[in-house]
């Protein structure tokens, strides 16, 4: 089945596919799809909120399925007013890579070098004809983590994911860099998406 990956960020894409591999899924890119350019408004109160704008604005352009992802960073000890949540990248997406690097770096300084995080993320799926399916729950979340102050040496990998230089095993004390397979440790949400789409593709 072709399904419509409904983001601009190639590094998710690429993320997504070894996500879905083996299910028969042939994900495609909205380039891939010549996709018009549009600009949605994301103001949503939490990640599911997101997810669901951004499928159906999608479906509603391509009349094909799309799904689309959100996600929200929540730390630990952080005033309310002060978490990222869906705004990772600050009000209206506006830090690009090198900017939620040292916005975060400096965050960690500020409270002491370190501070525990978690990713929550959610998905929604729009076929058509009334068929939506979402999902956010912990098997899509990630695990706990460390954001440090101090980034790796390899500095940013994957255009797209600047966190993840700064981002330090709880368990091990290491940086997910140094760890084989890292992102799938990380963000330890590999099962729970192919389950969300294994249970999708039945209902079709």
């Amino acid at each position: 089945m072709d399904l419509i990956y409904g983001t601009t960020n190639k590094a998710k894409v690429e993320f997504m596919r070894r996500r879905v591999g083996g299910l028969g899924i042939a994900l495609l890119s909205l380039s891939e799809v010549g996709a018009p350019t549009m600009r949605i408004e994301e103001n949503g109160k939490d990640p599911l909120d997101n997810a669901r704008i951004k499928a159906l604005a999608y479906h509603g352009a391509l009349k094909a399925p799309v799904f689309s992802c959100d996600s929200g960073l929540y730390i630990e000890g952080l005033d309310e007013g002060r978490q990222p949540g869906i705004n990772i990248r600050g009000p209206n997406d506006r830090m690009d890579d090198d900017e939620a690097l040292r916005h975060y770096s400096a965050l960690a300084a500020e409270l002491g070098g370190s501070m525990v995080a978690r990713y929550r993320n959610a998905i929604c799926l729009v076929l058509g004809d009334g068929r939506v399916h979402e999902h956010m729950g912990e098997d899509i979340a990630s695990e706990r983590f460390l954001i440090v102050s101090k980034p790796h040496g390899k500095g940013v990998e994957a255009k797209g994911f600047p966190l993840d230089c700064l981002s330090v095993h709880m368990g091990s004390g290491k940086y997910y860099y140094d760890i084989d397979g890292y992102s799938d440790k990380y963000l330890n949400v590999h099962d729970g998406f192919a389950a969300f789409f294994r249970r999708a593709l039945k209902m079709i």
